[in-house]
């Protein structure tokens, strides 16, 4: 008798709307930069019961939510489950569906080299498998590596996180071993798990305008244009030795290596994209040369709708999967961001009448969070909060409140609503 695979929850034709909880984890420092942990500057790892709860109070279906690797695994060999058995078990208490991001930046500390040591493709597929070991039962949505490409920008190309590499050679040697770590992760999972386990790939959206056609910088736009979907096309075993950017891989990836990329690719049951109106469009200027990233920002266009249709659009065509918006906010009053939810939410359902395979939408985040450049200064964090959630986190004798808002409010209407979205 022949068995048929049960219809998986984006397969229902619904839009499903969900949160995400910012977590962002980079625990080295060094001189003139802290540890950052954004679930230990949100009291997240205090309050994750209420904040489960504040997500399903709402009406969200699914919740995008990281694991810490580096408190997981606070040595070579140990591994510690304590905290994050009590949160997965609040957070299925909720009727909350997890899409787990199983590395949202971050590695051990006592991996050396971090995202360039050579081991760390074994090391993060045996967290990989042990964490699906665990919770496989009850967990079956996976993100194995949330946005990749800013991964190796900013560890890779622009020195901002550990290892601190730069320059191109810098974003394809971390772009590669990210590759490979992503590949072995999502196969060790998917041995656990089975055919019951779905994987949603998340990049971020990122384009280009202005004087990118300038000659000092048109060789680096059309780089950057390139690579933006450079780590998803090596797992799912798009780059041949004919990729436009096949030589600026080696010799971080030979030509035996690619064989091995499309050997064992691995492809998403949908494709997540995280998208910022004012940020996700970059503008280069004739005659100013920007390194890129927190440190040395080039400015940014706000495309608005139209640059998240453009993103949409792109990232379902070149993978030919559903595709969903998982991270979308704006930063700035509650009027503005009520009126981005409106209007993506509103370009969301167009798109699905005119046919487009758009599967779910998450608001990032729930709450408030703290701006990375927290990690560069030695102010209070209160001077880095950023205004994006649908609750503010408010200083009080008691620890961090979360106070709905009136963004709150109309997720609530439009959660309710979604099923005619």
């Amino acid at each position: 008798m022949k068995m048929t695979r049960p219809r998986r929850w984006f397969e229902d034709g619904r839009l499903h709307l969900g949160l995400g909880i910012e977590d962002t984890f980079v625990p080295q420092s060094r001189s003139g930069e802290r540890a950052i942990d954004e679930y230990e500057l949100t009291e997240h790892y205090d309050r994750f019961a209420e904040d489960f709860a504040l997500a399903a109070s709402v009406g969200a279906t699914v919740l995008r939510w990281g694991v810490p690797w580096y408190r997981v695994t606070p040595a070579e060999g140990v591994w510690d489950w304590e905290w994050t058995d009590r949160a997965i078990d609040a957070l299925l208490a909720q009727g909350l569906r997890p899409i787990v991001d199983l590395l949202h930046y971050g590695t051990p500390l006592w991996l050396d080299g971090q995202f360039a040591n050579p081991e760390y493709p074994r090391h993060v597929e045996e967290y990989a498998r042990r964490f699906a070991e665990r919770y496989g039962d009850r967990v079956l949505d996976y993100t194995p590596v949330n946005e990749p490409v800013i991964h190796a920008l900013f560890c890779g190309e622009y020195a901002y996180w550990p290892p601190y590499l730069r320059g191109a050679e810098g974003f394809a040697l971390i772009a590669a071993n990210l590759a490979r770590g992503f590949v072995r992760s999502q196969r060790a999972i998917a041995e656990v798990v089975g055919d019951r386990a779905t994987f949603v790939h998340v990049d971020a959206a990122m384009s280009f305008v202005g004087d990118d056609a300038a000659p000092e910088h048109r060789a680096e736009a059309e780089r950057l244009r390139q690579q933006v979907h450079l780590v998803e096309d090596l797992v799912t075993g798009r780059v041949d030795r004919d990729h436009p950017l096949r030589d600026r891989l080696f010799p971080a990836v030979t030509d035996d290596e690619l064989d091995w990329f499309r050997a064992h690719a691995v492809q998403p049951d949908v494709m997540g994209v995280n998208y910022y109106p004012r940020h996700s469009t970059e503008q280069f200027e004739a005659g100013v040369h920007h390194g890129g990233g927190f440190a040395d920002p080039r400015p940014s266009v706000d495309r608005g709708v139209d640059g998240l249709r453009e993103a949409l659009e792109t990232f379902a065509r070149r993978y030919r999967v559903p595709v969903m918006v998982t991270e979308t906010c704006v930063t700035g009053s509650v009027a503005e961001r009520i009126a981005w939810l409106d209007d993506s939410l509103t370009l969301v359902a167009r798109m699905r009448a005119e046919g487009s395979d758009i599967v779910g939408y998450v608001w990032w985040p729930l709450f408030d969070m703290y701006e990375w450049t927290w990690r560069h200064t030695d102010a209070p964090r209160a001077d880095h909060l950023l205004t994006m959630g649908l609750h503010d986190l408010v200083e009080s004798p008691d620890g961090l409140l979360r106070v709905p808002n009136p963004v709150a409010d109309r997720f609530r209407r439009l959660a309710a609503d979604a099923a005619s979205l």
